[in-house]
């Protein structure tokens, strides 16, 4: 007999299918080992200044040259994928943990509930997301956690709005109907049956809004509100850059391209997802 194959086997190999998805994967990969690996792949103390080193272009001793203090670039470039990466997932986690239990409350219960839920998720979209991180940054404060916190709690309303339109999409389903008719608990539906299968597509969003929260990051610390200096972050250093863009070029072009492979990364491998949980793909 033949053997049936799984539908996260069949997922698997849809994506692994995608080069474009296995690409932005490499990619990610890379700047999580990065991260990982900072004190050992870091050639120098991010924030170690050398007075006769000023704003040297890239050399030998310098491969991505070093700042307006004599800080290297690379040094930094490598301890900001830190910040970078923490910011993606820590801020998608705290959105994560809000939106889904609300969107799941909101779609299950629905009556008045969904109705306040609703109109709250709908107030806080009206406001564009990072002009509602920036005030809730300036509000909390300058740092790194209120920047994540931020950044999280303004992205809680995509997450919220995408699981109440799956759940009430999947809570009508055969299968969610035979599950009351045996008489389950709602908390058993609501966790056990419909919760899984609303799961995918929050996984797309997911990864997509990593890459969203990367920009967020960086927009806050290039505004001062994320990560404090002499911490590096890619923002942060291309807000310093840019009074020395004429003289010294490479102090922005290094974190910039930094932010733009890592977005470009999370943004590809998102659309590889999408297309590889569809269970609508053949």
């Amino acid at each position: 007999m033949i053997k049936a194959d799984s539908p996260g086997r069949r997922a698997l190999r849809r994506l692994i299918r995608r080069r474009a998805a296995m690409f932005g994967l490499v990619i990610v990969v890379f700047f999580v080992v990065m991260a990982v690996f900072a004190p050992e792949i870091s050639p120098k103390d991010p924030i170690e200044t050398s007075w006769s080193a000023v704003r040297k272009a890239p050399s030998a001793e310098y491969p991505f040259g070093t700042d307006e203090i004599g800080r290297d670039v690379l040094s930094r470039v490598v301890w900001g994928a830190r910040a970078s990466l923490l910011a993606g997932v820590v801020s998608v986690s705290i959105s994560l943990m809000l939106g889904i239990p609300i969107g799941l409350l909101a779609a299950y219960v629905g009556g008045w509930t969904d109705g306040v839920i609703s109109r709250f998720t709908d107030a806080m979209l009206a406001v564009p997301f990072l002009i509602l991180a920036i005030a809730l940054a300036a509000f909390l404060g300058p740092s790194l956690t209120n920047a994540m916190i931020a950044i999280g709690v303004s992205a809680t309303p995509i997450f919220i709005r995408l699981t109440r339109a799956q759940v009430l999409a999947v809570k009508v389903e055969d299968f969610v109907e035979a599950a009351r008719a045996v008489g389950n608990p709602h908390w058993r539906i609501a966790l056990r049956h419909i919760l899984p299968n609303v799961l995918p597509p929050l996984i797309v969003q997911a990864t997509l809004a990593i890459a969203a929260a990367v920009i967020a990051e960086a927009s806050l610390s290039f505004l001062g509100l994320g990560q404090q200096p002499p911490a590096p972050s890619w923002g942060s250093m291309l807000n310093t850059a840019k009074n020395f863009v004429d003289q010294a070029p490479w102090m922005a072009i290094w974190p910039g391209l930094s932010i733009f492979l890592l977005v470009l990364s999370f943004n590809l491998l998102g659309d590889g997802l999408r297309d590889a949980l569809d269970p609508r793909h053949k």
